[in-house]
This record gives structure tokens, sequence and C-alpha cells, in this order.
């Protein structure tokens, strides 16, 4: 945890989902953060928080049901979260999360087996690259796809009360599965609220960047994810910086994804493992602000942040949050925070 962090207040967390707590998708509460004005919202007045000409990128990565009940060598109950593919493309292996009956982290031992649902089962290689996190070889009796959607479920940490079907861990852009966590800041989203964005003349632009386990974050740095920034939405993010309109990234992995397909600026297509790491020794040069939850204070994203918006306007827009009440992760409000 940076010293900056340290001293920023926490939210209270989200509990439940939006729905869960008598609100609509859209009816969570939005804070927008510039460096002349702290206002509060809600995410339905989004349209009227932005002008025309603004670009919005989402990120249309789908949520995998990557949590699978397993069971160790001596018959101990266990949730085995499925994180990325591991990036050498050996097929079968996985980075993988242990965590014990209690929600707690677990330790594994290298040659440890797993057992999984329908005669499935998992060996634990070797750590991954220093963290927690176990390399697996995985045997499963069908497809990975088809495996999880027959016997996972939502990853779900102590924060939240209740087990939520997986469309509650959806955005309304999902399409391509992969990501062992939702992109939470386009939870938000509704049909209706993007018809009335296009109305008024913002337009939207999809890319992909496939989410690990988010617990990694604790005092670690984030490892490879897999991503893809297509053409058109290069050409369309180059096209209105150059037509004077604002590019506004939807969640931190849009901002990951875009940074790591931009040379001074200017974006071009590329797909494949990032490694990026943005900080405050790192500066963005694509977009001009970002739609963002409200995240712990030893998180990696708030190093991403500080690097967008500076430390002063982080930590208003931050005191401001908790003393209305926001709540943070998944489940939580949100911040516009615009580029310094």
């Amino acid at each position: 945890m940076s010293a900056f962090a340290a001293t920023l207040p926490e939210p209270a967390e989200a509990t439940r989902p939006p729905e869960a707590r008598g609100l609509a998708r859209d009816g969570v509460r939005l804070l927008v953060a510039s460096p002349s004005r702290l206002v509060h919202a809600t995410f339905s007045a989004l349209p009227e928080v932005l002008v025309p000409g603004d670009l919005l990128v989402i990120n249309t990565s789908r949520t995998l049901p990557a949590a699978l009940p397993a069971r160790g060598a001596g018959g101990e109950p266990l949730t085995l979260n499925l994180s990325t593919p591991v990036p050498d493309g050996l097929r079968g292996r996985w980075v993988v999360e242990l965590r014990s009956a209690d929600g707690g982290t677990r330790d594994g031992r290298r040659g440890e087996l797993l057992s999984l649902p329908a005669d499935g089962r998992a060996e634990l290689v070797a750590p991954y690259l220093g963290t927690r996190l176990w390399i697996a070889a995985l045997t499963l009796p069908e497809p990975l796809l088809e495996y999880l959607e027959h016997n996972g479920r939502p990853i779900r940490y102590r924060h939240l009360e209740g087990n939520w079907p997986l469309e509650l861990h959806q955005t309304v852009f999902a399409t391509e599965p992969g990501s062992a966590e939702m992109p939470s800041a386009g939870r938000p989203f509704t049909p209706e609220l993007i018809s009335r964005l296009v109305a008024r003349g913002i337009d939207l632009a999809p890319l992909v960047l496939h989410t690990g386990v988010s617990s990694l974050e604790s005092d670690e740095a984030p490892y490879p994810e897999r991503y893809r920034v297509p053409a058109w939405t290069a050409e369309r993010v180059n096209l209105a910086r150059r037509m004077g309109g604002r590019v506004i990234a939807v969640g931190t992995t849009v901002v990951r994804a875009l940074e790591s397909a931009t040379d001074d600026g200017h974006v071009s297509p590329a797909a494949g493992w990032t490694d990026l790491v943005i900080g405050p020794e790192r500066p963005v040069g694509a977009i001009d602000g970002v739609v963002t939850g409200l995240h712990d204070r030893d998180s990696s994203h708030l190093r991403m942040l500080e690097a967008i918006a500076g430390p002063e306007l982080l930590e208003r827009a931050y005191r401001a949050a908790t003393a209305a009440g926001y709540l943070r992760h998944e489940f939580g409000d949100l911040m516009l925070i615009e580029r310094r």
C-alpha cells in the first residue's frame, strides 16, 4: 500500500447487488469528479453528465462461473477459483487461487491433487510469478466452458451476503466469455441508458480484456491478462481525439487495454497478453477520464487512478464519496473521474 493510499478513507462495502437493495442497475450513485467540481448524481444521469462527441470505451468480456467446489487430498472442502489461462499457451493449464471453506486463502503445495466435480481433478504444478496463486493442470470430462457452466459458480468474497446468480455478475455488454470476475464499471449500463447516450451523440466502442481474480491485487502488482483492441475501436478513439471529443474508459480494465495499444497518444489495433502496470510513474496517453468503482486502499487500481487524476483530486473524490455514503466493490457506486 502506498503512503498516499493509506490516508484515503474507505467507503462502506456493498454487500448485495443494487437490485436486492431496491435499486435499478442504473440507480446506483455516480460522483463526477473534475478539478473544478464534484457533482453527486445517479448513474442514470450519465447522458446529461457527458457531452456530444464524447466516446465511451467498454469491455465486452463475459464473466465465467469460475469458482469450482473442490476437495483436498485429505477430503477437506475447498474452492478453486480459476483466474486466467497460463500465458505460455499450454492446454489445460490455468492460474488458480485456493480458498478454504470459510472463504480465506489457503496455501497449496507442489504436486497436490484436488478433486473436482464430475471426476475432474486439478494438480498444482508450481507457484505463479511469486504470488499466492498456483499454476494448475486441469483434467476435465468435457471442454472447459461447458464444464464451468455445469459445475461452476461466480467467484464470491467475504464482503458479499448470499450467493447471487451469474447473470447478476454480467454487464449488458458481455459477449465473449473469459473473465474470472465481472468488469464491474460497466454493470450499471442498461439498454435504455445506451439508447439515451447514442441519441445525445455519445458513441461507444468495444474492446476485450479478460480479468483475473481481483484478490491478487492486495499489495501485489497486476499480472498479465489477455486483451484485444480491434481496429475499429482504435480508429474511433483516434478520431474522437482529433475531433476534440473526450475518450472515457469504462473501467480500469479498459484503461489497461487501451494504454497497452497506445504509443505517443496514438492507439493501434493490438491483441495478446499485457503486463502493463499503470501508476504515477507511468502516465496515461489515450484517455481523458474513467468511470470506475470505489476500491480498497491496498488495490493497485488506486495507483492507476492517481496516475489519471492526480492525488489531490482523487483524495477529494474519495472523501466526498465516503461522507455521502457511497459503497465500494463490484455491486457498489461509481465515479467519473477526469484526467488532470
